[in-house]
């Protein structure tokens, strides 16, 4: 089974994937991290100069993901994996050849604690600029969630509350796919 989890920076995507990989039913999980299928050179993606004429990657837009190489890697676990996770903001767009089960998870929180959580991740951990960040925020990520992240919400089988426990939302999502996966058969 090929289960996606998408939704905003910062909803707890990854964090619910961990959760899901630690409490599967029977065999091993695999997880394909969206964050790790970005290009990293100007000839593939969107890139853009930053205020002092940097190119950066636009991890906002679709187009900046490999989807190519996430997907041939997805269907490669799926042989060998009886699930596979894949996390990300785009991660409903993986769309693996032949006929697996698949469930898609739209996580979704709050626009505000989406960026708290950003802001304590990538700054007070990371050491990342806070006014690099919220202005990156106002200025293209909050557009680019509203364009090509929320609209996916409708195509997802499920949303989940991501404030919720990850280990309850673990379980949740696997009794629904489950669940799916026994409506599908019969």
């Amino acid at each position: 089974m090929l289960l996606t989890l998408t939704g905003g920076s910062g909803a707890g995507k990854t964090t619910l994937a961990a959760a899901l990989a630690d409490g599967a039913p029977g065999s091993p999980v695999r997880v394909l991290h969206g964050d790790d299928y970005y290009f990293d050179s100007p000839e593939h993606g969107v890139w853009a100069p930053d205020e002092s004429g940097t190119p950066r990657l636009d991890v906002g837009d679709p187009r900046s993901v490999d989807l190519g190489r996430l997907t041939r890697d997805a269907e490669e676990a799926l042989v060998s994996s009886a699930a596979v996770v894949v996390d990300g903001l785009f991660a409903r767009r993986v769309a693996p050849a032949g006929s697996y089960p698949r469930f898609d998870v739209f996580v979704d929180l709050p626009a505000d604690l989406r960026l708290a959580r950003k802001i304590r991740r990538k700054c007070l951990r990371d050491g990342f600029p806070l006014d690099v960040l919220l202005r990156n925020y106002l200025l293209h990520r909050r557009d680019a969630h509203e364009r090509h992240v929320e609209p996916v919400r409708h195509d997802c089988d499920l949303v989940v509350d991501g404030d919720t426990d990850p280990n309850v939302l673990a379980g949740q999502v696997w009794a629904a796919a489950a669940g799916r996966a026994v409506t599908a058969g019969s």
